[in-house]
């Protein structure tokens, strides 16, 4: 049975995920996957803000299970966190991100939600988990370099347009189809591992090899992408490009939900399992509030990405969501914990240098840039420490 102080301090942590969830919805769960559409006169603000709210709930229940675990149980080895380890980085973690939030500065939320929860367990007499460390440094310093890198070169090709910009587009379309069919959602596969992708459900049915089911469940996927919007664009070039955009910001929401809500819920796993709390319970309260979050503090954030950093069109912001999308399902696929702000800046940064670099007139802020990755670096030694010297301030005076 348990006692009444379990159930107690696992409350109080639950508030601080709650907190945490929500700052993330605020932040970059809720700003950064339509920030590119808004810049591009897409969609409003406001309209951007409810949508990505429901994308991202959706996101956190069908994919959230990969990051929750790494976060709850594989930053730091030899320790369980405890409600009371979980509660002070959750609110340490939450309290930094909520500041980057009115402030106007995007902080990746990875960042702090990491440095806090290592914080914590270090501070608990736990071991670096070294492996894990070299996997999330590696995606970190990576992602700028490549989603940038990406970026820059399919804006370049869709603004001198070596082939016509219709059958680039489509091009760019059948690829996301490709991502979509094999990225794994956790109903379609059995519950102890982690789910499967629609090409693999699919090809388990057909006769043959399953390697040549998912080949040919993909390819069939990939056209029917290819064909629904090859038929938009030739109704209307511009409208079609608009309803690509769109499309890969909800597909880029929908990720955000699957990666953040393990930032959020990620230190409640080790103490759920006292209480017999299933992890699909705490995915949606984790999917819940960052429901909350993007509902009633992203418009602010998405202005922020969308205006401050970069002036977008309809070309440059499906180049800056085209790389988003596939970081996002790899850090997704690997359960490693990822800035949604990184992704997206560095992408936005990406295209609107093919631009100027053409003789656009949609430059980046060299400054706003240069503060955003100093709250980037900051977030994580400042989340890491607080949390450290706030765990053994509290087991001094009270635990």
């Amino acid at each position: 049975m348990v006692d009444v102080a379990t159930l107690g301090t696992f409350a109080v942590a639950a508030a601080a995920s709650l907190f945490m969830a929500w700052a993330i919805g605020a932040g970059s769960s809720g700003s950064t996957p339509f920030a590119p559409a808004v810049g591009a006169n897409a969609i409003s603000v406001m309209r951007a803000g409810f949508i990505v709210g429901i994308l991202g709930f959706a996101g956190a229940v069908l994919q959230g299970a990969n990051v929750s675990e790494a976060v709850g149980n594989e930053l730091v080895r030899n320790v369980v966190l405890s409600p009371e380890a979980a509660t002070i980085g959750l609110t340490i973690a939450a309290a930094l991100v909520a500041i980057g939030v009115f402030a106007g500065y995007p902080i990746a939320t990875a960042f702090t939600v990491t440095g806090a929860v290592i914080g914590v367990g270090l501070a608990m007499g736990g071991a670096p988990a070294w492996a894990k460390y070299q996997e999330i440094a590696a995606l970190w310093i990576l992602t700028p370099f490549v989603g940038g890198g990406l970026a820059y070169a399919i804006a370049r090709l869709l603004r001198d347009e070596p082939i016509p910009e219709r059958y680039l587009i489509i091009g760019l379309a059948a690829i996301i189809g490709a991502i979509v069919a094999n990225i794994e959602f956790a109903v379609l596969g059995p519950a102890d591992a982690g789910g499967a992708s629609v090409a693999v459900a699919t090809g388990e049915l057909l006769p043959g090899p399953q390697l040549v089911g998912v080949a040919v469940t993909t390819a069939v996927i990939m056209a029917l992408w290819a064909g629904m919007l090859a038929l938009d664009l030739r109704t209307d070039l511009d409208r079609g490009e608009r309803h690509f955009l769109l499309i890969l910001g909800a597909l880029v929401a929908f990720s955000a939900g699957g990666s953040q809500v393990g930032l959020a819920i990620g230190p409640l796993i080790p103490l759920s399992g006292d209480l017999e709390i299933p992890l699909l319970a705490l995915l949606f309260g984790g999917g819940f509030g960052l429901l909350l979050g993007s509902w009633t503090g992203a418009p602010r954030m998405i202005k922020a990405i969308s205006q401050d950093y970069s002036s977008l069109g309809p070309r440059r912001s499906i180049a800056a969501l085209m790389p988003s999308f596939a970081i996002a399902q790899t850090a997704v696929l690997y359960g490693i914990p990822v800035s949604f702000n990184e992704i997206i800046v560095s992408s936005i940064i990406g295209s609107g240098y093919a631009a100027a670099g053409a003789g656009g007139g949609g430059g980046v802020s060299a400054q706003k840039m240069g503060y955003t990755v100093l709250a980037w670096v900051l977030s994580l030694a400042l989340s890491l420490g607080v949390s450290y010297v706030g765990y053994v301030a509290v087991d001094a005076l009270i635990l």
